[in-house]
């Protein structure tokens, strides 16, 4: 008898994020808590882009809907709800935690724009907390195309960074 797994897999957001500088922050779900990397330069599809990815502190699990201004402090600026949907970690039944404390992460992301395997390697550059970010080359791979640029729309409201920050 064939009998499917009944397991609901964890969420993953990305926001685009304009404080003091613009960049994207990758949020995986993991024990009711987003662990978080800020990426300057974006996702890519094209596995030949390499980009940092700085380890940030883990997020509430409510601030994986979150879309509008953080008025003051910390992060001040508009989140702009890019991408959302579900991932594996395909190192499981190792938790995220153990992958991250290991420095090497594989997800398969089931997201609206990101799509198929992505990589995180921990650097050995600098400190601890620089990660690199990468697309693998698999069939939802775009070379030469750049996903931020080409959907810039929030995933929830329609809305540009531009809009957003308007009201």
């Amino acid at each position: 008898m064939n009998q499917k797994k009944s397991v609901i897999e964890p969420i993953f957001v990305v926001h685009k994020h304009n404080a003091r500088t613009l960049h994207y922050d990758l949020r995986l779900e993991e024990a009711g808590v987003l662990k978080s990397w800020a990426i300057p330069k974006g996702p890519s599809t094209d596995p030949q882009d390499k980009r940092l990815a700085i380890q940030t502190p883990d997020h509430p699990f409510s601030y994986a809907t979150f879309e509008g201004i953080l008025k003051e402090g910390y992060g001040a600026g508009s989140v702009l709800l890019w991408d959302t949907g579900t991932f594996e970690n395909l190192h499981s039944p190792q938790s995220l935690t153990s992958c991250i404390e290991k420095g090497r992460i594989a997800v398969l992301f089931h997201g609206q724009k990101m799509q198929g395997e992505y990589i995180l390697i921990r650097t050995k550059l600098h400190h601890q907390n620089s990660w690199l970010f990468f697309k693998v080359n698999d069939e939802k791979a775009k070379i030469f195309y750049s996903i931020t640029s080409a959907e810039p729309y929030s995933v929830i409201s329609g809305k540009t960074t531009e809009e957003l920050e308007k009201v």
